[in-house]
Parts: C-alpha cells; sequence; structure tokens
C-alpha cells in the first residue's frame, strides 16, 4: 500500500484559510449587477422626466433599456455562480429575487401603456368621456385621456423591495440605507406632482443601487488584487 502523504499543520491551516478566502471572494458580488440596474433606470426616470417636462421624444419608448437589462442581469448571474469556488444558496435566490424584479419593472410598464388604452376604448363604447372642468370657469373644459395616477410612486416603491432583501441577506449596509431611502422617496413622491416622480425614482435607483455598486466593485477589485 503506498504510503499517504499526511499533511502537515501548517499546510492545514493553509487549506482552510484558502477556503475562508474563496467564501470571502464569493460573498462579495462584483457589483457589475448593482451598477447595470442604477445606470439604466436612472437614465430611464431622468430622460422620462425631460421628455415629458420639455415636450420632445426619443422616438421610442426609453424603458425598453431596463426590460433589455434583464439579459446582461441573467448572463452576469450564470458567470458569478460558474465563478463562485464555495457553493451559496442565498445567492441563487438573490438572484431569483432580481430576475423577478425586472419582470416586475416590465409588467408595471406594460400595464401604464395598456390600461389607459383599453380604458379609453370601454369609455368610447359606453358613450362618455373624461373632462377637466375649472370651477372658477377661467378655462374651458378639457376632454382628458384616461391614465393612471402616479403610478411611478409604485415603481419607486418596487425598487426599494431587491435592495433591502439584499442588504439584508448579504449584511451590505449601503444597500439597507438605500432601501430606506427608497421607501422615504416613495412616501415623498404619493404628495408630489405626477411629473416630480420621476426624478425621485432616478434618484432612488442611484442611492439603491448606482452607489452600492460602486462601493461593491471597488471591494471587489480591491480584493482580486490581493490574490494576484
Amino acid at each position: 500500500m503506498a504510503d499517504e502523504k499526511k499533511m502537515t499543520e501548517q499546510e492545514s491551516l493553509d487549506l482552510i484559510t484558502n477556503m475562508i478566502q474563496k467564501a470571502k471572494s464569493s460573498y462579495h458580488e462584483t457589483g457589475i449587477g448593482s451598477l447595470l440596474w442604477g445606470s439604466v433606470v436612472s437614465i430611464a426616470s431622468f430622460l422620462t422626466y425631460f421628455q415629458r417636462t420639455y415636450e420632445f421624444s426619443v422616438g421610442f419608448d426609453i424603458w425598453l433599456i431596463v426590460l433589455a437589462a434583464i439579459i446582461p442581469q441573467v448572463i452576469i448571474s450564470v458567470r458569478e455562480k460558474k465563478s463562485n469556488q464555495v457553493k451559496k444558496y442565498e445567492d441563487d435566490a438573490l438572484n431569483a429575487v432580481w430576475l423577478v424584479f425586472g419582470i416586475s419593472i416590465f409588467a408595471l410598464n406594460f400595464y401604464q401603456k395598456t390600461i389607459p388604452e383599453v380604458t379609453a376604448g370601454i369609455i368610447e363604447q359606453e358613450g362618455w368621456q373624461m373632462t377637466k372642468h375649472y370651477l372658477d370657469g377661467s378655462k374651458p373644459d378639457e376632454i382628458l385621456k384616461p391614465f393612471a395616477p402616479s403610478l411611478y410612486s409604485l415603481f419607486i416603491m418596487l425598487y426599494a423591495f431587491p435592495t433591502l432583501v439584499t442588504g439584508i441577506v448579504k449584511k451590505f449596509k449601503p444597500m439597507l440605507y438605500g432601501a430606506i431611502i427608497a421607501y422615504g422617496l416613495f412616501i415623498w413622491s404619493c404628495f408630489t406632482r405626477s411629473e416630480y416622480d420621476w426624478l425621485l425614482g432616478g434618484a432612488a435607483a442611484i442611492i439603491c443601487w448606482f452607489i452600492p455598486g460602486v462601493i461593491l466593485r471597488r471591494k471587489y477589485l480591491a480584493q482580486q488584487q490581493k490574490h494576484v
């Protein structure tokens, strides 16, 4: 029988240390996912505000870039899963949370685009219309198209959900604070004119994801340099 090579105490300690370092590496996210969502959502929000305020159009629904962001998010999740040396089941759960979040954003956007048109059709069939009437008679009545009042407030509330879950699971304070601030912005948006909700939503995206993403990315790159 061949002699088995026994590990020395130092070699055992080195092995344990190496495994701990791998576990830490898998614990720290690369930050790319947060940067991705922070970028696309803030751009879509701010640009929507400017389009509505200054009455211009970019020629397409800017929120399609948020839908498109789901694809790289899936790719990022798969790559990070392959690169992690230590299996972390909570990471799979978080990936699912962010995937459902992306789908929910698309669903809300679909609701916002579809319901007013469907409602307008139903109103026309029933033979009545929505009208803006000025009580002081200073302006003539205006025909209104159906719309969802302050719907973007719900978007802001939704932004806080995956952020809070990630912050709690990963014990990452920037996301915890970001989620709390986002809930505060949601409450604020309920008392503002609808056009300002887009500005609050853009701010929520930066606070929830972009800034934490920058912090995560710096930590990840610093950790990678230590292992070179």
